[in-house]
């Protein structure tokens, strides 16, 4: 392999056409410049620079080197420029992945994040919470965010960012009207409106349904959260929701906090693959903590320091 300091040595040897300029405009000695040119030549096992007069002749081999050798080191001054332009995050790509659920939470970091790096290409993925674990544990995406438990298959780092009350939401004729929660063995016994599998909160539900040696009663499922609170209020069965779903539902429906030995929580978490996060994926990060619930804060910030240094 071609030694790169020496390369630069006979490259401006020759575009300046001689060894005392180069040493010059190198600000070492010529003897450097000459033993650099020599080695190079040694390596190679060609005569590059014929050293009869001048100006400088060069040999066949050393006319490539040269012109090849030029566009070479030009390549290589463009890509440290571009790497620390990346370090610098002046420039470079950020691929998030979020659920639907949750997106209008970052709203507001994404217009901080677009103000702080606005070179900075943001893509965000929206999918459910499981196929962004995937995504990210394949390396897809730089990171994302899904709910907990995520799967444990998965080679993936996280950390929990934020929590919420799950809510059954019903007609009164199914859910009386009642500031005590209610809970999952009670629910179970009537009929039950769920997100999709694929969500987080219903690997949530199942699991606990499945701990507690329950059979629900599932009329519907659906991606879409609008139509769960919409066959809700047609009385087709009680929609199981998470809090920030739950804060503009029509008066004529009843909302009620849901219990399983404690409340139960939809817990959003933040995962990366575990052995690199991009300085796009910090800076991101960053400007997502104010969305985070104060109680969380000073826990959060200290389980991310390690990250963010």
């Amino acid at each position: 392999m071609l030694n790169v300091i020496a390369l630069r040595y006979f490259v401006e040897t020759v575009r300046l056409g001689s060894f005392t300029a180069a040493a010059q405009s190198l600000q070492v000695g010529q003897s450097t410049v000459s033993k650099m040119v020599r080695n190079l030549e040694d390596q190679l096992g060609e005569t590059l620079i014929v050293r009869s007069g001048k100006p400088l002749l060069l040999s066949d081999v050393g006319q490539v080197l040269f012109e090849k050798g030029s566009q070479l080191l030009w390549d290589l001054a463009r890509l440290e420029q571009e790497v620390h332009a990346v370090q610098a995050l002046s420039k470079g790509q950020l691929k998030v992945g979020i659920p639907p659920m949750i997106n209008l939470l970052f709203t507001a970091a994404l217009k901080e994040f677009r103000e702080r790096y606005p070179t900075i290409q943001v893509q965000i993925i929206e999918q459910p919470g499981p196929a962004i674990e995937r995504l990210v544990a394949l390396g897809e995406l730089d990171m994302g965010f899904s709910i907990a438990p995520i799967a444990t298959d998965l080679r993936l780092a996280h950390n929990a960012v934020v929590n919420y009350l799950v809510y059954a939401v019903g007609v009164p004729e199914l859910l009386p009207r009642n500031k005590a929660p209610i809970s999952l063995q009670q629910l179970s016994k009537k009929p039950l409106l769920f997100l999709n599998d694929d969500f987080g909160l219903t690997r949530l539900l199942r699991q606990h349904l499945l701990l507690e040696q329950l059979e629900p009663k599932v009329y519907a499922q659906s991606s879409q959260a609008d139509w769960l609170v919409s066959m809700a209020q047609a009385g087709l069965g009680i929609a199981v929701l998470p809090q920030p779903l739950c804060q503009r539902l029509p008066e004529d429906l009843v909302v009620r906090v849901i219990e399983q030995s404690q409340l139960l929580h939809w817990e959003v978490v933040m995962l990366w693959n575990g052995r690199y996060l991009s300085q796009a994926a910090k800076a991101w990060l960053e400007c997502c903590l104010p969305v985070f619930q104060e109680n969380h804060w000073q826990e959060l910030e200290q389980q991310l320091q390690s990250i963010l240094s």
